[in-house]
């Protein structure tokens, strides 16, 4: 696949899993405070967002060539920008 395919095919999973889920970036504001209960400080949207790349990344240094880490970052790319407004 290449690069720009596979940044398509992120574009619509981020689509298909806005009608399932709404809106990404409130969904990140409910995680955001879900975690600052847990973690016992603010978090924010990005900050949420910002971990979940990192989690994919942590499996991308497990296994470089999993292509479902490398689609789940580029998807998290595009909800940080949707956050980071």
């Amino acid at each position: 696949m290449s690069g720009e395919s596979m940044l398509r095919h992120a574009a619509s999973v981020v689509a298909e899993r806005r009608k399932i889920y709404g809106d990404p970036a409130a969904v990140m504001a409910v995680v955001a405070r879900r975690w600052s209960i847990t973690l016992g400080r603010p978090v924010t949207p990005a900050e949420v967002v910002l971990c979940l790349i990192d989690l994919e990344l942590a499996q991308l240094a497990h296994d470089p060539k999993d292509q479902d880490s490398i689609l789940d970052i580029a998807g998290y790319a595009a909800v940080l920008q949707e956050v980071a407004r």
